[in-house]
């Protein structure tokens, strides 16, 4: 006996509902993944024993327009948990009068200690590429328009914060011994490790290396040199996720399965931020909401 043929009207039932499906997908990842943003929680004990603990915000790529505006009242809420330090990793900008949004937004936080590297969308301005592209693997830099990061550079310093772009700086946070250094982004080859090379400063308790993109290369060298923690962005954590937060591409050298969150690399703590925002020619998504980190540093045991 022969199998049994599906009529026509459920092939067309079956097309239907996988059209419904993936418009409902489209729409979903297009608007409510794009904005649920979350405040994600995180403790390390790498503090000296007795310290009382230290709260790092870690903000990445916002990718900010005029236009954006629940990502703009998000930002201006985030004063409210009173960090004792932010760590911005760049792309901050994706429009070039972006600049006076991203500073007004982030309002209070400037005024708390912070330290700044900038990714490849502060220097250059996005263009469109077909959105399926970025499941393809890595993006390529080609020329586009400049953004003013110079600018924004100014309004941060101005504020307090400091450019930890190819420099050791040192804070003390009652009482406990930081030192924060950086690196230009490596996913356009403008890193230049050399200039920071070597152990971490004496008198350091922690030691806090920065990049925007976690580019394997630089983070073994922040290993190397005695690091405790890495923190970047870049990746989106994936911004296209499976069910479960998978990854599916990384858009840089990391591995899927540490393109967002805390993991260890090496020897040391690495935080990838998954970011706010998304390029405006590619504004979706998937099981991968924006987020910003709170990294609580505790007393060893």
């Amino acid at each position: 006996m022969s199998p049994k043929r599906p009529s026509l009207y459920a092939l067309a039932s079956g097309i239907a509902a996988g059209a419904v499906s993936s418009a409902v997908t489209a729409a979903y990842s297009a608007t409510l993944g794009r904005t649920r943003f979350m405040v994600k929680q995180e403790t390390l004990s790498l503090l000296p024993a007795s310290s009382d603990p230290i709260r790092i915000l870690h903000l990445s790529d916002f990718h900010m327009t005029p236009e954006d505006k629940e990502l703009q009242h998000f930002l201006s809420l985030l004063g409210d948990i009173h960090p004792d330090l932010v760590i911005d990793t760049g792309d901050n900008l994706a429009h070039p009068k972006a600049v006076p949004y991203v500073v007004q937004s982030l309002g209070t936080l400037l005024d708390v200690p912070g330290f700044f590297v900038f990714g490849s969308n502060d220097y250059f301005a996005p263009d469109f590429k077909n959105p399926l592209s970025y499941l393809r693997g890595e993006s390529t830099l080609h020329e586009r328009p400049s953004l003013p990061w110079q600018g924004m550079r100014a309004a941060f310093q101005e504020r307090g914060w400091k450019d930890a772009t190819h420099q050791r700086h040192a804070i003390n946070i009652r009482g406990v011994n930081i030192m924060v250094a950086g690196v230009d982004d490596p996913h356009i080859d403008r890193d230049r490790y050399g200039t920071i090379a070597g152990e971490p400063l004496p008198g350091t308790d922690v030691a806090i290396g920065l990049t925007h993109a976690p580019e394997p290369r630089v983070l073994l060298r922040f290993s190397e040199d005695g690091y405790d923690l890495a923190l970047a962005g870049h990746t989106h954590g994936g911004q296209v996720c499976l069910p479960n937060g998978q990854s599916i591409v990384t858009n840089c050298g990391i591995d899927r399965k540490r393109a967002h969150g805390l993991h260890r690399f090496a020897h040391l703590w690495l935080n990838v931020s998954a970011g706010l925002g998304t390029s405006p020619y590619a504004p979706f998504r998937l099981f991968c909401p924006p987020e910003v980190t709170l990294l609580e540093l505790t007393a060893h045991p």
